[in-house]
């Protein structure tokens, strides 16, 4: 079971009764238009929140993890956490009715600091868009260093506590 607390927001599971609000800004052009791969239909979004339901923040396993207010437990976001080969890759979306508001950066402050104490050798990564510019200063707010463009995914990436390796490795995707 996932819980985690801040002073504004409860990280938890995703529940049923969050179908409608992942359909509502999954549909919307605001927090669409930079989302690849995700379920849109509300068939699927209820499929996969069945799937997803009892999902454990792991190292061996990917997981989604719902983002509530605190104070209503109205889910506002998602934040998607894929362990591999000792990296983390961390994929998010906040309803366009919560953006501008700090909750992004509140939510993935504590989980960075969760995943990080649990896999303190982990690096973590996370790619987007050239154009998100939001996203982009996002995290950089975190902490995360610009890795470059990657051309194979059309995306920027962006990393933090990597080592000079993934650092190189990265410089050479980019070329």
């Amino acid at each position: 079971m996932i819980s985690i607390d801040t002073k504004r927001l409860h990280l938890r599971n995703v529940l049923q009764n969050d179908v409608d609000v992942i359909f509502d800004y999954r549909n919307n052009e605001i927090c669409a238009r930079y989302q690849r791969g995700q379920v849109k239909d509300y068939e699927g979004i209820v499929s996969l929140i069945e799937r997803r339901r009892n999902d454990e923040i792991s190292i061996d396993f990917p997981c989604m993890i719902a983002v509530a207010l605190k104070d209503t437990n109205e889910m506002i976001g998602e934040i998607v956490v894929m362990p591999k080969d000792h990296t983390f890759s961390l994929g998010y979306t906040f309803s366009y009715k919560y953006h501008r508001q700090g909750y992004a950066f509140e939510a993935l402050t504590v989980l960075t600091e969760h995943l990080h104490k649990m896999a303190p050798e982990w690096e973590f990564i996370s790619f987007t868009e050239c154009e998100n510019i939001a996203s982009i200063e996002l995290l950089k707010k975190l902490g995360y260093k610009n890795l470059g463009y990657v051309p194979s995914l059309d995306s920027q990436a962006f990393g933090k506590w990597t080592t000079m390796d993934t650092e190189e490795e990265f410089a050479h995707l980019s070329k």
